[in-house]
């Protein structure tokens, strides 16, 4: 928490003393906004921005082990110690959530209910009845992010989101907290200020998992937006481009999206091998039955 504040002192308020000081540093160690074609080729003309080289297009699916990008999503376990009282909550939020919800893997919405529930009531996040989760093991050409509106049970936003470079390709594989790793790192987030950075409008987020996400902030991954997370991009070349670990926004989508996740909201980016604390299915379930979605 103090690590925001001291951000929106420095750079997250338009005209504050040290706004400067703090934009300096971003360019200085701008970590995951580095344009990515800045140690690679030139870009093309459809390449405008931070982008990977293209790779080959998705071809048509081969044997499972074939091919580190297949389709084939990774098995998600039903999380140990969830009250069926909860469970079967969450399955009525999915069914509610309606078509925009259809390719939620309901595990991954369990994932993302329990963390929230055994998060808010410690106060690392603060605002209440809203969540997003990205599942990072579907494809990339896949619009593999939602916020959701627990409290009324609407899908808000639903887009496209981007993966680091060093996790993959089609599909994100690995995963890193390390500094200069290029990766996206798993994990539960807290969402903090706002600034304007070399991609324009652009909100930081704190990792809440200590050895998983705990150097994001630190690493400058933010919300950004970016043009290779677009269904233009994925028609020219078959996939999204790459960021430096950012879960980097569709230009078109980014400030609502931003807009809509302001200060204190949770954010969750999973995939295979995420482990967390707050994945407490008991403490989940404890907080559900005191004050539901609340």
């Amino acid at each position: 928490m103090v690590k925001s504040n001291a951000w929106e002192e420095q750079a997250g308020i338009t005209g504050k003393k040290g706004w400067w000081l703090g934009l300096a540093s971003v360019l200085l160690a701008a970590g995951c906004q580095l344009r990515a074609e800045e140690t690679q080729a030139p870009a093309s003309p459809l390449r405008q921005s931070a982008i990977a080289p293209a790779a080959t297009k998705a071809a048509a699916i081969p044997a499972p082990d074939a091919l580190p990008d297949s389709l084939r999503p990774t098995t998600v376990a039903a999380l140990p110690g969830v009250p069926d009282t909860l469970r079967l909550a969450i399955r009525q939020l999915h069914a509610a959530l309606g078509p925009a919800a259809a390719e939620l893997r309901p595990e991954v919405l369990e994932q993302a209910c329990v963390g929230y529930l055994t998060l808010h009531p410690t106060g690392r996040i603060e605002r209440a009845g809203l969540l997003a989760v990205a599942d990072m093991d579907l494809p990339n050409t896949t619009e593999r992010l939602w916020v959701i509106d627990l409290k009324n049970a609407r899908v808000l936003h639903r887009s496209h989101v981007a993966h680091g470079q060093g996790s993959g390709h089609l599909r994100a594989r690995r995963f890193s907290n390390e500094e200069k790793s290029a990766c996206t790192s798993l994990g539960f987030y807290r969402t903090a200020g706002t600034y304007d950075g070399i991609h324009g409008y652009s909100r930081r987020i704190e990792g809440l998992d200590k050895g998983q996400n705990g150097n994001a902030f630190d690493r400058y991954v933010v919300l950004h937006a970016a043009d290779y997370v677009s269904p233009k991009y994925i028609a020219a070349y078959g996939h999204l481009g790459y960021s430096r670990g950012c879960p980097a926004l569709p230009p078109e989508q980014f400030k609502a999206i931003i807009g809509t996740m302001r200060v204190g909201s949770m954010l969750l980016l999973t995939g295979p091998g995420i482990k967390s604390r707050w994945l407490d299915g008991p403490a989940a379930g404890r907080r559900f039955v005191q004050r539901g979605w609340r």
